[in-house]
């Protein structure tokens, strides 16, 4: 069974694209006759790269003595692996994949998809006590709302915008909490850093230093950890455009 499709073009059909079972690999570069897959630019390396299927993920060998490659993940809000000059069986762990390679000027890209997940059989030993979670968030809370709106500008394909401002928050809030006003998100802020533990709780004897940028580092925690999904925007209404 195949775990790892190659598309080389956007668009590309079925019978274009490369399909690897673990253990199979693709080379790919300029010169069609020592690569299955040819990505003809002048500035693509004769033998540029390789690609190995693993499973469920696969690595990348940058074949190249100069370029860097960039492995970007189009679903992650700007996240993406950079693979050194001459670096082998890099492993990526995206589950959608665009390949980046520099070339004379261009950029010359294709897509690597690995839709194999592997799972426990069952479920694990239930004996003793259930394991806290890690972030109990309640998706139906104003703050989880707050939440959303602070990562929806990144998740809807924005990946290096920044945090909007309280106002902002406050205007695309509205359709879904009519009383939202500066003070009560500001003060689902403050909650969020506390509960998302990037500040020690107000009771407590330790007050801790200061934060600077608390929007910032709530973004980059929910989006790092998965708190906040492109699918979550949904508790916002409507999606409005990006500014």
């Amino acid at each position: 069974m195949h775990s790892v499709i190659v598309v080389p073009a956007a668009g590309a059909g079925p019978d274009a694209q490369f399909r690897l079972a673990p253990g199979e690999r693709l080379r790919f570069g300029r010169c069609p006759e020592t690569n299955r897959m040819t990505l003809a630019h002048e500035g693509v390396s004769r033998a540029a790269g390789e690609i190995t299927a693993q499973g469920a993920f696969w690595v990348l060998s940058n074949l190249s003595a100069r370029q860097t490659y960039v492995v970007e993940n189009p679903e992650g809000a700007g996240e993406h692996v950079k693979v050194a000059p001459g670096r082998l069986d890099a492993p990526v762990p995206f589950e959608f994949s665009r390949v980046v390679l520099p070339a004379a000027g261009d950029l010359i890209d294709f897509q690597v998809w690995a839709p194999r997940h592997d799972y426990l059989a069952g479920p694990a030993a239930d004996r003793g006590e259930p394991t806290a979670p890690a972030f109990g968030l309640d998706p139906t809370k104003r703050y989880f709302s707050v939440l959303a709106a602070l990562c929806e500008a990144r998740l809807r394909g924005a990946p290096h915008a920044p945090p909007p401002t309280v106002e902002q928050l406050v205007e695309r809030l509205r359709p879904v909490w009519p009383a939202a006003n500066r003070a009560a998100v500001q003060w689902n802020i403050d909650y969020l850093a506390v509960k998302l533990r990037l500040k020690p709780a107000p009771e407590t004897a330790a007050r801790g230093p200061r934060l600077h940028g608390k929007k910032d580092s709530l973004v980059s925690l929910a989006l790092r950890f998965d708190l906040v999904r492109e699918d979550d925007l949904r508790v916002l209404g409507p999606a409005r455009p990006l500014p």
